[in-house]
Formats: structure tokens, sequence, C-alpha cells
């Protein structure tokens, strides 16, 4: 029925589906399933272990047993008869009379545990389009929808009817749990314009062309940090790797007007899926007979590429910038993949002359007059996307509109007007739940991804604006600083605004924050230009450019300056940016015009 990849991870083909519950309970992945939960309750001493003393045995049979002290086939067919006939019935076939003996509420307990540990794993469903053109876009979707459904009906039916016997009644509540898979691929094989070597080893890995998740999904990934920066490299390094295609997916994303594509390991179903909440799909008529922008290769073997697993190269003979990582635990953190297409994008936009920003934009217009196009820039932590949610807090009594262009990363652009222009990368945001409000997770619960919620740096992944928004070209306003570090005395000392273009370039180089622990950085930190993801790298061309944006957006009477959003403060993770909101949103009252 599946393929188990790595750990806790679950992948299902539609094509091996098990069509009741005695092939469900047959099957190879059920018998691994039982026999790591039984271990887990042995290497617990749990008491659930009273329910299978008539299962276990002999200490000398056990090396038969594959290491068992439980016959975990005795038990396995002891579940297939329960699914279907009551306790009492049953003992004679299992050949094991002791078992109406045991009580019955210590055998649901079992099955119960048995349940939750299976919806405990990361659950993924696989199906691949081989129908050609013979089908609607809408029938492959429909049909692959049902699958779904189908899948979550057969665990549900199959868990309620052992219930059911076990208990001797038929449930009078019912609760709907996500039981099926958290999340399911349509797979499409689909010729793009392959490069030459290295790339050609990439050719055959089958693209993501639907995605359907279950939300609310809850993963709990290895590390809830990201470490360094990514290193740029000299020479190609698929040149060093070796891809086994069986084990390789890929997700076509458009990130603001690029295309980008990643490969990524099987080992990190979870980070690809939550993709979708974050980057735009590209659909197969991007894809057939067109060359991506940038690659990631996320998961080579971590010994082909030594001591350096998180590294990129420009390629130029190609014309694509490449990014590879290695399958480690040290890299199983959503952050990883956001960050490296990001920046094989702001490679790529400083290439074209354009000034990648790492921060957040917004167009907002107010109910009381006033519109404007905000930029707030600033690293990790800063209180970017931290005042843009306070936007959508104050929503009701402020605002008339509220766009998040971005809620990251964008780039700006000189339009034929001689005006500068900002857009976005992603649809989605990938946001810190310590830092919002309590409420947030509530409201947000039925379309986000969460992972490791129950740690420091918890984060949700959530869509939030359309893609057409995203890459549409909106003048820029106003463009400001996140400032989390300094307190302010009153809410109208939130913004300072620059008169000198070298003061501004100063502030905006020096990229200062109070590290917030979404990182490895500690304290009171500097990051040039708050973009470690290709402005470091390629500093002495940014450097131009950012001079060139700074100085043209003061001569077309943008404002420049910054936005004191103390979210770096104990105790203003939620204060601070409501204020610094606030504050923006009667300065845009004040000084800019209605549209």
């Amino acid at each position: 029925m599946a393929t188990k990849v790595h750990n806790w991870q679950v992948i299902i083909r539609s094509d091996q589906l098990c069509t009741n519950t005695q092939e469900i309970i047959a099957s190879d992945l059920f018998r691994e399933l039982l026999t790591r939960y039984v271990a887990r309750l042995d290497r617990y001493d749990s008491p659930l272990l009273a329910a299978l003393e008539v299962f276990r045995v002999e200490e000398s049979a056990q090396e038969q047993n594959k290491g068992s002290k439980y016959d975990i086939d005795r038990l396995a067919l002891f579940l297939s008869l329960l699914s279907e006939q009551g306790l009492s019935l049953i003992a004679g076939q299992v050949g094991i009379q002791e078992i109406n003996s045991v009580n019955r509420q210590q055998y649901r307990e079992f099955v119960e545990g048995l349940y939750d540990f299976w919806r405990e794993h990361q659950r993924f469903l696989v199906a691949d389009d081989n129908d050609g053109d013979t089908k609607s876009l809408s029938q492959k979707h429909n049909e692959f929808i049902d699958t779904i459904d189908r899948l979550k009906r057969l665990v549900l039916q199959s868990y309620r009817g052992i219930v059911a016997n076990l208990q001797g009644s038929i449930p009078r509540v019912y609760r709907q749990l996500p039981a099926g898979s958290g999340a399911g691929l349509l797979l499409q094989q689909l010729d793009w314009n392959t490069l030459p070597y290295p790339y050609d080893q990439l050719a055959g890995i089958p693209f993501i062309q639907t995605a359907v998740i279950e939300p609310p999904l809850v993963y709990y990934p290895k590390r809830n940090v990201r470490q360094g920066v990514f290193k740029p490299v000299d020479s190609n390094p698929l040149c060093r790797t070796r891809i086994n295609r069986e084990d390789w997916y890929c997700f076509p994303v458009k990130v603001g007007p690029l295309l980008i594509f990643m490969h990524f390991h099987k080992r990190y179903m979870s980070l690809a899926v939550s993709m979708a909440n974050l980057f735009e799909l590209a659909d197969r008529l991007e894809i057939v007979g067109h060359r991506p922008d940038a690659i990631l290769v996320f998961g080579v073997d971590p010994e082909d590429l030594g001591e350096d697993q998180t590294v990129y190269y420009e390629d130029h003979e190609n014309n694509v910038v490449l990014g590879v990582v290695g399958r480690t635990d040290e890299v199983d953190y959503f952050g990883y993949v956001k960050k490296m297409i990001l920046t094989l994008h702001n490679t790529i936009m400083i290439e074209r002359g354009m000034l990648p920003v790492h921060g957040a934009m917004a167009h907002i217009d107010l109910k009381e007059g006033g519109v404007a196009n905000v930029i707030l820039m600033g690293d990790s932590g800063a209180g970017k996307s931290e005042s843009i949610e306070a936007f959508r807090i104050l929503a009701d009594e402020y605002l008339r509109e509220l766009i998040v262009v971005f809620d990251d990363m964008g780039s700006l652009h000189i339009g034929p007007d001689g005006n500068v222009y900002g857009i976005g990368t992603e649809i989605g945001a990938f946001l810190r739940l310590d830092d919002l409000e309590p409420g947030f997770a509530y409201k947000e619960f039925q379309r986000s991804i969460f992972m490791n919620p129950h740690k420091t740096n918890a984060r949700v992944v959530i869509p939030v604006t359309p893609y057409e928004d995203v890459i549409r070209p909106w003048k820029v306003d106003m463009f400001l600083y996140a400032n989390n570090y300094q307190m302010v005395a009153n809410e109208g000392a939130c913004i300072r605004v620059f008169d000198d273009p070298e003061d501004a370039l100063q502030v905006f180089s020096r990229g200062a924050r109070l590290s917030k622990g979404t990182t490895d950085e500690q304290g009171l930190v500097y990051t040039y230009f708050s973009n470690p993801f290709g402005a470091i790298q390629k500093r002495e061309k940014h450097e131009e450019i950012a001079g060139k944006f700074i100085n043209r957006m003061m001569e077309t009477n943008v404002i420049v300056g910054e936005l004191l959003t103390q979210l770096g403060l104990s105790g203003m993770e939620q204060k601070g940016p409501e204020a610094a909101a606030k504050a923006l949103l009667s300065f845009i009252q004040k000084t800019c015009e209605s549209k």
C-alpha cells in the first residue's frame, strides 16, 4: 500500500490503495506500523502492554519473530477479525482462548493509541497523471480529490469498525479527524528544455502539478532555526552528485517573475508540501519546452558536497543559477528551502540591475483618506511581518483596503516614468507565532501549516495574496527601515524621516537589529542591507544599485526613513508592532493623498 521513506514519513501510492480493512491490515505498511507501535510501548513500559500479554511469545522464539516480544502476525489477525466480529466470537479463530478474559477497555485504549500513532506520521498520497490529454484538467483534479477522500473514509471505517466491535455498540458521537493523507500530490512527467550535463540527471523527475492539503497541517521538522549564509562556489556542485530519480520530485514555482524548479528528495516531503502555501505553483504550459531561471536541488548525498552543505553556483554558460543543499537533519527546517530559493531570486535580480529587498510591502488605503504603498525593510525578527499583521488587526477600524505585496522578499525597479516600483516573490507568509497576537493561530487555523508549534520560534505558513497582485508593479511611496531595538517615548516618535540620502544609505546598509532567535545569532547584530540572501555575496554590485535606488526615491519624493517596531524589546512583541502600525497609519493620513 505504501513506501515508508524516512522516520515518521509515509508515502502512499494511489495505484496501490487498499479497498477494504482486511487489505489494510494485510499490507506491509500496517505490519510495520503495528510493529513500531508495539516496540514503542515496550520501550516505555506502557500500561497498554497489559492488553498484549496473551500475544507474548517465549524468549527463545523472539528471534524468529523479528526480535519482537509479541506475535505481530497473530495480533494483526486479531485486529482483522475484530473489524468484522465481536470480541467474544474470535478467540477460537486466533487460537488464544484467554482473549475473552482481557478487559475490553484495555483493548480499546490499545486501538486508540495505534490510531493516534498512525495520525502522528506525516502522510502523503501520491498519484501519477498518466492520462495525457484524454481527460480534462477538472476531471483529473476531481478524480484525484476523490481518491484522497476514499483513503480517509477507508481509514475511518476500519478504525470505527474495530472500536464498535470492541464496545459492542455503535458510537453516538463521531469525530471526523484527519485520518487519511495530510497532503496529496498529483505528478506528471513533463519535457522541459533540459540543460546539458550535469543537469541531465534531473531529466525524468516528475513535476508536482496539483497539491491538495488538508489544513490545519502540523509538521515537526528536525530543526527550528536556520544557521549561517548560503555560500557561492566557483564550480558546479552537480558535477559531484549522484541523483537517483526514484527518490526525487520537482516542485516548480513562480518566484515573482522568475521560474524556479525545486527538485527535492522525498525525505523532505513536508517542507516541499509547505511550499504550496508560500509560492505560486507553475503549470504545465510554463514548464514544457522552457528552461527555468534557477534550479534548487534539495537533499543530495552530503558526502557529495563536502564541508559546505548549502551552496549556490552562478552558471553563466547556461544562464541559470543553481542551489544545492545536502541531505542532513541540519537543513530539516523550512527556512532553508524558502531562503535558498530567495537567494537564487536575489542573485538574478542583482545581475539584472534591480534591487532585492528583504522586507515587507503593503498597499494601504485608509477610510479617513490617504493611500500609500509602504515597504518595511529588515532582517528576520525586525518586525516587518508583525507590523503588517498589526495592520490586519486594525483593518476594520482604519482601513478600506490592505494588500500585502510581499511579506519577506521583493525587488525594486525603475519604471519608464522614472519612479521606483516594487514587485513581490511569494503568495504566502512564513510567520513566527511567538510574536503574533495570541488569537492569530485560531483565526488562521483553517488554511495554515504549522511547524513545531510547541517550540520557541514556532512558525506558520499561510497564503496571503493572489499571484496577480504579487507581480503587479506598485509605485513605492514610503521606504522605511524596520528598527526593532530602540525604545520610543511616545507613539508619534515611531517614525523618523531622512533628509540626506547618505544618512539613509548608512542606516539601511548597516542593517542593525536585535536578534529574536530566528537564526543562530544572539543580541544586537548587523547584516549588510538586512539581506544575507545574495546582497552580502554580491556586495560590490549591490552597493552600486542600492545607492542609485535610494537617490532616485528621494529625488521622486518617496518618504525614506525608519519605523521603530520595538519587536526585539522584552514585553513589546505585540505592543511594539501595533504602536508602529498606528503611527504609520496616522502618518499616511497626514502626508499621503488619496489616489
